[in-house]
């Protein structure tokens, strides 16, 4: 009889329990991890209302944390009992995406009707990582050896939300002396207000109107912080930019009003940078837009995943040059996973990342 394990699985919308399933049995190329620690994300958030579909019986996340407890016969490179992470998203390394430089869209399929995501498959297509074991496929492409000196926690950031944001910095091309505004300082536009910083930005203005997450996104080098419950956000970027609009607008939450709001506040010319998950579909206001000739841009972004992308997140975590630690405001057992999915879908308590140990 297959060893059981504890597991947070998809029931049904509005349903994500924790219950028993067999370990994963692994292949060549796969790896077995131990999970020691992981999280909650907004995605699973979606799972969870309905918004996002996924199979029956799936279990949920894809941020892990843990210990290599089996590896493939094919396998080289790792050592069973090694600390490691894999990003959220685990790309092949030999397919067309990857091959074109798009790992994120490894796998593409029309499962859900269309062709992106693809390289998102904890929690997605495969069994995920809020469980006792994960099965990491493609190991040797996305295995990443935790240095010397670093918590579970320090890097519990690194698989998703923090290779997220700061890859909204960077795919918006983020330059020395840029002014940036990020929309939401949930955990990925905090995120995002740190990786615009490491990029060179030296004006960072913040968006958001829960007031501890306006004093973290301080803390992660926002110069300025508008409450957008008390002043219209797109006009306070513009008084604080004499006009001019910013260079960069990074959108972290998915909605039309912060959408539309980043679209506003750019200048001619400007990029903005949309991180967040919609739940439905876009406008583009005319205006907002120049008509499709004020030269602005629209870049979208989907995690960034692999061994090489870790190695470097966990480099800017061990350098010090960017400290993620106040994110982690609760902590549960993965028994009480149900508790921890009740109070993060409904953000009480502060709640900004949640770690999950089993």
């Amino acid at each position: 009889m297959a060893q059981k394990m504890k597991a947070a699985i998809f029931v049904e919308k509005g349903r994500i329990v924790l219950d028993e399933k067999p370990v994963p049995e692994i292949g060549p190329t796969d790896a077995l991890v131990r999970i020691t620690t992981t999280t909650i994300c907004g995605t699973d958030v979606h799972i969870l209302k309905g918004e996002y579909p996924v199979e029956k019986r799936l279990t949920i996340g894809h941020e892990p944390v843990g210990i290599i407890e089996k590896l493939g016969s094919g396998v080289e490179g790792f050592a069973e009992g090694q600390r490691v992470i894999a990003g959220a998203i685990t790309p092949s390394g030999w397919s067309n995406a990857c091959l074109c430089g798009c790992g994120a869209q490894d796998g593409a399929g029309t499962r859900h009707g269309w062709k992106a995501i693809g390289g998102w498959k904890f929690g997605n297509t495969i069994d995920g990582c809020q469980a006792e074991y994960v099965r990491v496929p493609d190991a040797m492409a996305n295995l990443a050896v935790i240095p010397e000196g670093v918590s579970d926690e320090q890097v519990l950031m690194c698989p998703d939300i923090m290779s997220t944001g700061f890859s909204g910095a960077e795919t918006a091309g983020v330059r020395i002396g840029d002014t940036v505004a990020v929309f939401a300082q949930g955990p990925i536009g905090l995120c995002a207000t740190a990786g615009a910083r490491l990029m060179g930005a030296t004006t960072i203005i913040a968006v958001d109107a829960v007031p501890a997450r306006m004093a973290m996104a301080k803390r992660m080098g926002a110069d300025h912080v508008i409450d957008f419950k008390a002043d219209n956000p797109v006009d306070a970027i513009m008084r604080l930019t004499d006009g001019r609009g910013v260079d960069v607008a990074i959108e972290a939450l998915g909605t039309q009003g912060t959408f539309e709001s980043g679209l506003r506040a750019l200048r001619p010319g400007g990029t903005l940078s949309s991180l967040g998950v919609y739940s439905t579909d876009l406008k583009i206001p005319l205006d907002a837009f120049g008509a499709g000739l004020a030269d602005k841009q629209i870049r979208s972004t989907l995690c960034p995943g692999g061994k090489e992308r870790m190695r470097r997140m966990m480099q800017v975590v061990a350098s010090g040059r960017v400290d993620l630690g106040g994110l982690v405001t609760h902590r549960f057992k993965l028994d009480q996973i149900e508790q921890a999915y009740d109070l993060f879908g409904h953000q009480r308590d502060g709640v900004l990342k949640v770690a999950i140990t089993p």
